[in-house]
């Protein structure tokens, strides 16, 4: 019988566990949509058990994928150890839409598996493997737990299982041998040696003060600053608006596309990032979404996540977990000339990335993996205050095709969790020339998901027809310059 083996959860991938309740689902994912090609079937399906035993090859390359969750007695500090049951057949699942299935179904499907959370219990991730899709294809809808990858740079299932070349055959990966798990008394005194740990580690960082001065208290200024920047934008809180009120456990999903080259062509000519130009379509689809529903959008003010990526270079490829930190973003849909929201936005992302506002959370993350009660704290601080309106994610993609045992993957629209009095959240991957927008929305706070994703190709082509405006007095003048004639 092997040693005993468990792994503490980050403070960052604990979080991800306070925040869920029965109404916020912490998984992520979305919906992959594939032609069927050599996975397809004579009798017109998809061979999912060819499926299935690529996954469980694939499975060593993402060990979390076959661990569950464990928790030390009395304190209730979660950790990672393996799942002794796994059942590649529980988390593979395959269904089916009635055929000819079209976007419609599969988007009614997508909506009700992502009302249904994880088992607690088991590994936390699911991949439903839906066939009957109209033109020979299928699709996968994946959902794993925030807890275990962070949706912007960190390596899940799919990005294991894509490959940049159809190749059809795969070497069968090894047994399943799990490691015994710790007896809960062996977790609870490690747990009280971690916690009498601490005063050596503070004397090493007062140590470091001593050995080095100068340098250590450059970064103790680094940290309070972006700390109280990222404070004071959290405790200024934004507008309440429609999209804004207490959710259910049920979802509704959608999508929408607009073209990367198009997305390029408004950042060459008007300055910024794709990201800008993400945003800024984000931003005109919010107002006019809320202009059907609100009197009017003075004085509105309308904030918003943007989750930024903390993994370096030199970090491991194959790691699971959370390295993510966030902007809060004011997003100006208050304002009607949309080169101007457009301008708000580019100086907005330039400032926080002058003044590395992101590394707050981290700083704060920091402090909470000793201090269990005060990570507690904060995060129901944090679900009291609801400090943003909205979650928007931009994860970068390829620009080539990716295959799934010879299949082309053809779509891939992402999905972000909802956290309390949030209705929508919006996630976008960038693949093969387009840029994918994945809407996850409550049941009852969004119905009219599919008017917002209307309003995001609406709010793209006032992007593509933006114009600088002459000054005020220049247009007076033309004007009385056309009525002499």
């Amino acid at each position: 019988m092997g040693q005993a083996w468990y792994e503490p959860l980050s403070a960052a991938d604990r979080s991800f566990l306070l925040f869920e309740r029965r109404t916020t689902h912490m998984h992520l994912g979305g919906v992959t949509v594939f032609e069927a090609g050599p996975l397809a079937r004579r009798d017109g399906g998809v061979d999912v058990e060819r499926i299935r035993a690529y996954i469980a090859s694939r499975l060593p390359l993402i060990p979390r994928y076959r661990q569950r969750l464990a928790f030390v007695p009395w304190e209730r500090s979660p950790v990672w150890v393996d799942d002794e049951r796994f059942s590649l057949d529980y988390h593979v699942r395959h269904t089916a839409v009635p055929r000819p299935g079209d976007e419609q179904q599969l988007k009614q499907l997508a909506g009700r598996l992502m009302s249904i959370p994880l088992d607690r219990r088991r590994p936390l991730w699911e991949a439903w493997v839906v066939e009957g899709l109209e033109h020979d294809r299928f699709a996968i809808v994946l959902k794993t737990h925030h807890a275990v990858v962070d949706g912007v740079s960190g390596i899940d299932l799919m990005a294991t299982l894509l490959q940049p070349i159809p190749v059809e055959t795969f070497e069968p990966g090894p047994p399943w041998r799990p490691r015994p798990a710790p007896s809960g008394a062996r977790l609870l005194r490690d747990k009280v040696f971690e916690r009498l740990s601490l005063p050596t580690e503070l004397w090493r960082a007062l140590r470091g003060v001593v050995v080095d001065p100068g340098s250590t208290l450059r970064k103790a200024k680094d940290a309070l600053d972006w700390s109280w920047s990222f404070l004071r934008s959290g405790l200024h809180l934004p507008s309440a608006t429609p999209l804004n009120q207490p959710i259910g456990p049920f979802r509704r999903f959608d999508w929408q596309e607009i073209p990367l080259a198009g997305a390029k062509e408004i950042k060459n000519r008007w300055g910024g990032s794709v990201n800008d130009v993400v945003l800024a379509t984000v931003t005109g689809a919010v107002r006019r979404y809320l202009r059907r529903k609100m009197a009017s959008l003075d004085g509105v003010e309308f904030r918003a996540v943007v989750p930024v990526s903390l993994r370096r270079p030199e970090d491991d490829v194959g790691g699971a977990g959370n390295r993510v930190s966030a902007w809060l973003l004011p997003l100006p849909v208050h304002e009607p000339d949309p080169l101007q929201r457009y301008r708000n936005l580019v100086a907005e992302t330039e400032r926080r990335k002058r003044t590395r506002e992101e590394r707050a959370v981290e700083v704060f993350t920091r402090v909470a993996e000793a201090m269990n009660p005060l990570l507690t704290l904060g995060v129901r601080v944090a679900m009291r205050l609801a400090p943003f309106n909205l979650i928007v994610t931009n994860v970068p993609g390829p620009q080539f095709p990716l295959y799934l045992l010879g299949a082309r993957l053809l779509r891939g629209y992402p999905t972000v969790p909802l956290f309390d009095h949030q209705g929508l959240g919006v996630a976008i991957l960038s693949y093969e020339g387009l840029l994918s927008f994945g809407l996850n929305a409550d049941f009852d706070v969004v119905p009219d998901v599919h008017e917002f994703a209307a309003d995001l190709r609406a709010a793209f082509t006032e992007l593509q027809q933006m114009r600088e405006q002459p000054p005020a007095s220049k247009r007076c003048r033309s004007r009385g310059k056309w009525a002499k004639r």
